[in-house]
């Protein structure tokens, strides 16, 4: 909520405690769903039922998909399948599609049996069969469609009929088919007012629009949004048939939910989780990087225990394991999330892995002499030229360095390859792999040398 709404909460805990439905209609006449949604989680569970007297059905619909994701699934356990159908029936369908994927199957077709809307209840069921991840997934079937060869009176005449029974909020475009339903082109609703008379709507309308097809990923969805400056687009099939449509809203919250994924999986943590999630549930997402990092660990001081002669030996080097693992982690995550955020932004193309790989090895290079150079110098003034410390340090961490930079380059273009997410090439994966492989480059360094000098 906002500083200046503390004395409106204050004004509607009141009126909820005299139970005053009329004024706390008047209160809540003017504001946004979303706005309702915050007020709604700021309540005492018991004042819940009176809140949602005061909104109208349609109001209550759109307050629900507006709700955190575990207050809706509360609300929606808390209602039987007709009634949420009915809310379903006031929802546009790609919301309430949202709303049903969040349910059990059984529970899904329990509530679509009872929506009494049966072209509405059969888009929803086509909808469902698209993966999340995809254009169909994220796309409605609200939409005014019309015919290239209508007269534009036909045409005026049947978006108003559409508009209406379609309960369309807002028209972004009007999209012109053939006959057989395939898309031709986007009909400009200014074309109304200065070509008034024209004989067939295809005469002016804009041919090619920007389309995307039924499977197309989410990522590039967003891509061509942002490329065309766009507010929606039409959702074609195979063969061309306009099949629904996708707004820049439901775009904003997909790449929203895709970033918070991303972020959580780079961060270590497994499956999409909360802050308000209950323990259990914050300990099973994060558990499984962090027993892969204790095993990497034990796996280090394995590697290190089977050199204890020459730490014996020269103590000094046991100073730079800290140096030589978190290095080599530093320099993986940058490539890495280099590599992952062109491959989001579509600046990196999976076909030039190569090239892409070669580049890296050359910044690898550079970044290796530096900061190996860096090391010598700090460690000539320490031990000396000759020293095995310094000549051990300087070479395991220029290789460490370069094996850093092509293992963080060629790890998320492989996860790309075989359709993972490359997300998880930031994170801890990086991390406990690097310094696993530093030390042991560093451990047969060192050893090598101990024994060639001695």
């Amino acid at each position: 909520m906002k500083e200046y709404d503390k004395e409106f909460m204050e004004d509607l805990r009141e009126i909820i405690a005299h139970k005053d439905v009329e004024l706390g209609r008047r209160l809540l006449r003017d504001l946004h769903p979303a706005d309702i949604a915050e007020l709604f989680e700021e309540l005492d569970v018991a004042d819940e039922e009176f809140f949602e007297s005061l909104l109208d059905e349609e109001v209550a619909a759109e307050v629900l998909m507006e709700l955190d994701e575990d207050d809706r699934r509360r609300q929606l356990e808390q209602m039987p399948p007709k009634e949420i159908a009915e809310t379903l029936e006031l929802l546009d369908t790609d919301d309430a599609v949202d709303l049903l994927q969040e349910l059990d199957e059984s529970e899904r077709d329990e509530i679509i049996s009872h929506i009494e809307n049966v072209e509405q209840a059969g888009d929803i069921i086509d909808l469902l069969k698209y993966d999340d991840d995809t254009a169909g997934g994220l796309m409605g079937t609200e939409m005014i469609i019309v015919n290239e060869n209508w007269s534009m009176q036909e045409c005026v005449k049947e978006m108003r009929t559409q508009a209406e029974e379609g309960n369309i909020d807002e028209v972004y475009n009007v999209y012109v088919v053939d006959d057989d339903n395939r898309l031709k082109g986007v009909f400009p609703l200014q074309k109304m007012i200065t070509h008034p008379s024209v004989s067939k709507i295809k005469h002016v309308m804009e041919d090619d629009p920007i389309v995307v097809k039924t499977d197309t990923p989410i990522e590039d969805v967003a891509r061509d949004f942002e490329k065309y400056n766009l507010v929606a687009m039409p959702v074609i099939d195979s063969i061309g048939r306009l099949v629904g449509r996708i707004t820049v809203d439901d775009v904003m919250d997909a790449v929203r939910e895709q970033s918070e994924r991303d972020y959580q999986l780079a961060s270590g943590i497994s499956q999409d989780v909360e802050s308000d999630d209950n323990i259990f549930t914050q300990t099973k997402a994060r558990m499984p990087w962090l027993l892969i990092g204790i095993g990497g660990g034990i796996a280090n001081a394995m590697i290190l225990g089977n050199f204890e002669k020459g730490f014996a030996t020269n103590p000094a080097m046991a100073l730079f394991i800290p140096l030589i693992g978190g290095t080599g982690g530093s320099v993986g995550i940058q490539s890495s999330a280099i590599i992952v955020q062109g491959l989001a932004n579509g600046s990196l193309d999976i076909k030039n892995s190569g090239k892409q790989l070669l580049k890296e090895f050359g910044v690898g290079i550079v970044n290796a002499l530096i900061i190996s150079l860096i090391v010598f110098i700090y460690n000539v003034f320490s031990f000396g030229p000759k020293d095995v410390t310094t000549i051990a340090v300087t070479l395991s961490l220029f290789s460490v360095v370069l094996f850093a930079s092509l293992f963080g380059t060629f790890v998320p273009l492989t996860l790309e390859k075989l359709k993972i997410d490359p997300a998880l090439a930031t994170g801890p994966f990086i991390t406990i792999t690097s310094d696993i492989v530093g030390m042991v480059i560093y451990m047969l360094v060192s050893s090598s040398l101990i024994e060639a000098l001695s």
